[in-house]
């Protein structure tokens, strides 16, 4: 059988069967720490921030910590997709009020736990005051059985994004090495700080052919926002180099991570991880309300 014939027939087989719901909440444990709340963002689709969010959570499971990703992009969701995932309920069933979010979740590969989202709901699009404030409550629910949240957004700059970015305690701005993705980063960037008072962010680059490269986009947008926007900070993360064997895991409906370990690209995500893992979290608030707030405000 040909490379070809060998592609056709995985992409033609069905997606796993998905055990979903309380059997996967039951069986978590609690945790006695607060949960570390990410969020990847950028402004910009495409610049891959699906990849970067399940190949991170993968790489923060393997460390031993407990990680729920969060696919926030509420209409136009593809975590499951990634993942090789079938759903059975997702967040849509969750803000009709049909089903909490223990109900809908999904265990994935490495141990991952998944909140997914829907596809071509357009009334999630925007969510109302009152389906954030229900949102926050719901979540508590997971607060005390997670290690790590990773939240997902969409593209672009609407109200779901800036609530879910704001909703965190840390925020990776992600871009890429392409003049439109420094762009909307930095028009991402603009909106929280002068809008939200947000003056910390993180800059995780993405599809980068060097360090060179990548600490290049980093100054571009550091002066950008040096020479605009006073009293911000900005962290260099890294980078994630471009790696050819990303495309052919995800045609695979794999991560670089499960697929490729040894791969350039599975190597930084296991050191980005590392690094994480290694720090000591701030939860200093910034006056936005959070996810978990009640055990912020108990810490």
């Amino acid at each position: 059988m040909s490379q070809a014939e060998t592609l056709e027939k995985v992409m033609t087989q069905p997606p796993p069967a998905t055990v979903q719901g309380s059997r996967i909440y039951d069986k978590l444990r609690e945790i006695d720490s607060v949960p570390r709340v990410i969020c990847v963002t950028s402004g910009k689709g495409g610049v891959g921030k699906t990849n970067v969010v399940t190949n991170l959570a993968y790489s923060l499971c393997e460390t031993g910590k407990r990680v729920l990703v969060l696919d926030a992009d509420l209409n136009l969701a593809n975590v499951d997709v990634l993942l090789g995932l079938t759903p059975r309920f997702n967040l849509h069933h969750v803000f009709i009020g049909k089903k909490g979010l223990p109900d809908i979740l999904v265990e994935g590969p490495g141990g991952i736990l998944v909140l997914p989202a829907s596809s071509g709901i357009m009334e999630l699009a925007n969510l109302t005051e009152s389906q954030k404030l229900y949102f926050l409550g719901e979540m508590e629910e997971l607060g005390s059985k997670i290690d790590i949240l990773l939240i997902d957004t969409a593209a672009g700059i609407n109200s779901n994004v800036i609530y879910f970015t704001l909703a965190a305690q840390e925020r990776i701005i992600l871009l890429s090495p392409e003049p439109t993705s420094l762009t909307d980063a930095y028009a991402m960037i603009k909106v929280l700080s002068s809008r939200h008072d947000v003056k910390k962010f993180r800059v995780l680059i993405n599809l980068a052919r060097s360090e060179k490269e990548a600490l290049s986009v980093f100054r571009q947008l550091s002066l950008v926002a040096d020479r605009f926007l006073n009293t911000l900070s900005l962290d260099f993360l890294g980078f994630i180099p471009y790696d050819s064997k990303l495309p052919l895991a995800v045609r695979r409906q794999r991560l670089v991570t499960d697929l490729y370990p040894d791969s350039a690209s599975s190597k930084k995500f296991r050191k980005l991880s590392e690094q994480i893992v290694r720090e000591k979290p701030d939860f200093r608030a910034d006056g936005n309300i959070k996810f978990f707030w009640q055990g912020l405000f108990n810490l």
